[in-house]
């Protein structure tokens, strides 16, 4: 049985984690293998509406069912013969015409779900529609690769709570939005009489919590003392998704041992009138990637760098009575780097006249670039990662 000690101290470190002093003792392990590919992986959350992101500017049949909402062909930067761009998205076009894009169409799984909560847990664990895990595919990898790791550094989502594809079942990644501000904090002296308390024959969750904060803590002052020694390489639009893309910069020119980086831009649920707030979102996407990628190859670390941009479904085919879309199944999902083995469009193009209730029917499981990206990338165990096995795009 709990005592109450225990529990007053349970409660106090699950409450105030993140103010945790930086005297406290680092969990001791090892570090992560060096000399590795680092991955950054860029959520569009809320459902981003991929044809009219990739627009099949030649097809009767999208502007028939979008009269509205479907873009001129005259707008449309074209790239191919049957699909062009957003015109907001000319920076990321830019990548395409560099051989630096590659862009895979009707992406999804069997049995989609159109809950933004429930599909998106199915894209960050990897799981079946029926399935539900507790763990991320990027946790898992973490595990797989790292057992007994020190730090919580090894993956790092910049945001203020860690998303679930970045927690393993004994190691995750750790959430920060301002290198300083996270060191600072953790200074607090209101907490020091924390690091008098011995954790050790209390019962595990105690003891996890002690493990995961002195993770913490180490992590910070590594991160801390490596930052801010490397200048931008780039300007980077006044956005807040840009400010997160160049704190992923920051931390990849300082030359800390972070395989994976994650960052998301929100707002994509788009029921009513689209056009405008769409635009604004893929405009202030595409320009802080391209800054991000422009801060990278001035450092000479893009080569080594592989982005991976998905959205947990795409949206419905035809326009609704608000002059927006609804949530739909399939979509586009785009790689960003300068040794990709296929670039432009990869696979067929989406077909609007073949479809399941609505929706783009998904040719691609998400699972196979998964396994790609782990298997080709990060030199992984995919199937043991995945939990089974996904065929291997020829990507990477």
């Amino acid at each position: 049985m709990s005592t109450r000690r225990s529990f007053l101290k349970q409660s106090a470190l699950a409450t105030s984690a993140w103010l945790i002093p930086g005297f406290l003792k680092a969990f001791d392990g090892k570090p992560m293998p060096a000399g590795e590919k680092r991955l950054v992986v860029i959520q569009l959350s809320g459902g981003n509406d991929g044809l009219n992101t990739v627009v099949p500017y030649r097809n009767d049949v999208y502007y028939q069912v979008r009269p509205q909402l479907g873009l001129p062909a005259s707008s449309v930067i074209k790239v191919h013969d049957e699909l062009g761009f957003h015109p907001a998205l000319e920076k990321l076009a830019r990548l395409y015409h560099q051989g630096e894009l590659a862009v895979l169409n009707n992406v999804g799984y069997p049995n989609p779900d159109r809950s933004h909560f429930r599909s998106m847990d199915i894209w960050h664990t990897a799981a079946d529609s029926s399935e539900y895990l507790s763990t991320g595919w990027l946790g898992r990898f973490l595990d797989a690769r790292c057992h007994d790791c020190a730090a919580g550094h090894l993956a790092i989502e910049v945001d203020d709570v860690l998303t679930l594809a970045l927690k393993g079942e004994r190691q995750k990644g750790m959430a920060l939005r301002n290198p300083k501000r996270l060191h600072d904090t953790l200074q607090a002296p209101l907490f020091q009489e924390l690091a008098a308390i011995d954790a050790h024959g209390e019962e595990p969750s105690v003891s996890y919590l002690y493990k995961t904060l002195a993770q913490t803590v180490s992590s910070a002052e590594y991160i801390y003392s490596q930052t801010g020694k490397v200048a931008s390489g780039a300007e980077y639009p006044a956005t807040d998704f840009a400010g997160r893309l160049k704190t992923i910069a920051q931390l990849i020119h300082s030359g800390i041992d972070t395989r994976v980086y994650y960052a998301s831009l929100s707002g994509f649920d788009t029921h009513v009138r689209q056009l405008n707030e769409h635009e604004r979102l893929l405009k202030v996407f595409a320009e802080a990637v391209d800054a991000l990628v422009t801060d990278l190859k001035k450092h000479g670390v893009f080569d080594d760098t592989l982005i991976l941009v998905f959205s947990e479904f795409g949206r419905r085919v035809a326009q609704n009575a608000s002059a927006g879309t609804d949530h739909g199944t399939a979509n586009n999902l785009f790689l960003i780097g300068s040794h990709l083995r296929q670039q432009g469009f990869v696979n067929g193009t989406p077909d609007l006249k073949q479809l399941e209730q609505g929706d783009l029917i998904h040719t691609l499981d998400f699972r196979s670039v998964y396994a790609t990206v782990l298997d080709r990338w990060l030199q992984a165990d995919a199937d043991r990662i995945l939990g089974k096995s996904f065929a291997r795009l020829d990507l990477v």
